[in-house]
C-alpha cells in the first residue's frame, strides 16, 4: 500500500478509494463517455468528474464511490470476516 509506505493516516481507506475511483474512471473510459455524459449518469457536475478522474479523492467518500459504481451498472459485494490471528490489525481492502 503506497499510502502506508508514505506514512499517511487511514492508508487502507485511501487505497480503497483509489481502487474504487480507478474502476469508475476505467468504466467511463471504456464506455467512451465524455465527462459531461458521465456527470449526468453519476448525478454530479462535470468538474466533479474531472476531480474524480484526476485522482482528487479527498472530495469523495467511499460511499459515494460505491454509489457511482452502482450507477454504472456494477454489482458491489462487501464481505466482512474475522481477521487472522497472524495479523495485528484488521484492514479494509478492495478487490476487482
Amino acid at each position: 500500500n503506497v499510502f502506508e509506505d508514505l506514512g499517511l493516516p487511514n492508508s487502507d481507506e485511501l487505497m480503497a478509494k483509489a481502487k474504487l475511483a480507478s474502476q469508475v474512471s476505467s468504466i467511463i473510459q471504456h464506455r467512451h463517455l465524455t465527462q459531461a455524459a458521465a456527470a449526468d449518469l453519476l448525478g454530479i457536475t462535470q468538474p466533479r468528474v474531472s476531480d474524480l478522474v484526476r485522482g482528487r479523492l479527498d472530495k469523495f467518500s467511499l460511499e459515494k464511490l460505491l454509489d457511482f459504481l452502482l450507477a454504472l451498472d456494477r454489482d458491489v459485494e462487501i464481505v466482512v470476516r474475522k481477521k487472522p490471528r497472524s495479523r495485528e490489525q484488521a484492514r479494509l481492502m478492495v478487490g476487482a
